[in-house]
């Protein structure tokens, strides 16, 4: 059986604009047609922009990236 349903996505569920005729727990499939173009989540591109920003390197504290393997591995271990 196949129902067309328009939608609203809100707080991470859909909610259907009229009611829907179905049993509750109905497994559906849904099938996205959009009206504007999908966004990847403004809070995780920022967060991946600032982990990019990041230097791998931090001069104050001691430990450099470059020592990783030898500080989990020891001397021998990271070659």
């Amino acid at each position: 059986m196949t129902i067309h349903i328009d939608a609203v996505f809100e707080n991470g569920a859909f909610r259907p604009a009229d009611s829907v005729m179905l049993e509750e727990g109905t497994h559906v499939v849904l099938t996205i047609d959009a009206e504007a173009p999908l966004q990847p989540p403004q809070r995780l591109v920022a967060a991946l922009a600032e982990i990019a920003a990041m230097s791998p390197q931090s001069p104050d504290d001691g430990f450099l990236g470059a020592d990783h393997d030898e500080m989990l591995y020891g001397a021998e271990g990271a070659r």
